[in-house]
């Protein structure tokens, strides 16, 4: 099991904050855990009691509507902390979260959290700033949902994942995401995704192969994106 101050990943989030030996007594306490594609990390209404720090993977965080459907709310990759909020604030989750490959993830016990957060105030700061973050973007999928056309969601999606996500070596997205997935990000039926998927590739803004997804044109997205 990897130790916490040696570990690359904490350099990508909150816990850079910490000292070493606040990270070595967290070392001792965290269990480390493979999660398969498709498993269920949390499900919505479970008690989180702690944080999952993404070592390696990606999970998608969604929500289910009234009448039964997930709507993706953001992906979790590599680096990234999830669980804060309910940590916080002392409530169960309203979210789910599904590993959409294979993840390694460390699960850091509440009661460790919640001793930094009073005695380290740079690492409280930090978690306050994500947690800002993470609602402001919260508020532009709203806006976005109200005001932008379909089209429009799935054009700033696939600038989204081009720009968080890496390439593999052919050029694809180095993520994979269902048809469903990404009707389910942008607030479509699966049916309507495909549709336009297959006429960005036609306007030469993608190419698709299988389950791939290739960006070929970044300024032309952007404009649609932006309803231009």
């Amino acid at each position: 099991m990897s130790k916490c101050d040696q570990c690359i990943v904490r350099q990508l989030n909150s816990l850079k904050e910490l000292s070493k030996d606040e990270l070595i007594r967290i070392s001792e306490c965290k269990t480390s855990t493979l999660i398969k594609r498709g498993d269920v990390l949390f499900d919505e209404g479970e008690h989180i009691n702690g944080v999952f720090c993404i070592r390696d993977g990606v999970c998608k965080v969604s929500k289910m509507s009234a009448n039964g459907k997930d709507q993706i709310i953001k992906l979790i990759k590599k680096g990234d902390l999830i669980g804060e909020r309910s940590l916080i604030s002392n409530e169960t989750s309203n979210l789910k979260a599904v590993a959409l490959n294979d993840m390694e993830v460390c699960f850091i016990p509440k009661e460790e959290i919640m001793k930094d957060l009073r005695q380290n105030s740079n690492f409280t700061m930090s978690i306050l700033n994500d947690l800002a973050a993470a609602l402001k973007q919260s508020d532009n999928v709203v806006v976005d949902m109200a005001q932008k056309t379909v089209k429009q969601r799935l054009a700033e999606t696939l600038l989204h994942l081009n720009k968080n996500f890496d390439t593999k070596e052919n050029g694809a997205l180095d993520i994979q995401l269902s048809r469903e997935d990404l009707a389910n990000i942008i607030g479509t039926a699966t049916e309507s995704a495909i549709r336009l998927l297959s006429g960005f590739k036609k306007e030469k803004l993608i190419d698709l192969k299988g389950k791939e997804i290739f960006i070929l044109d970044i300024v032309k997205l952007k404009n649609l994106s932006e309803g231009f």
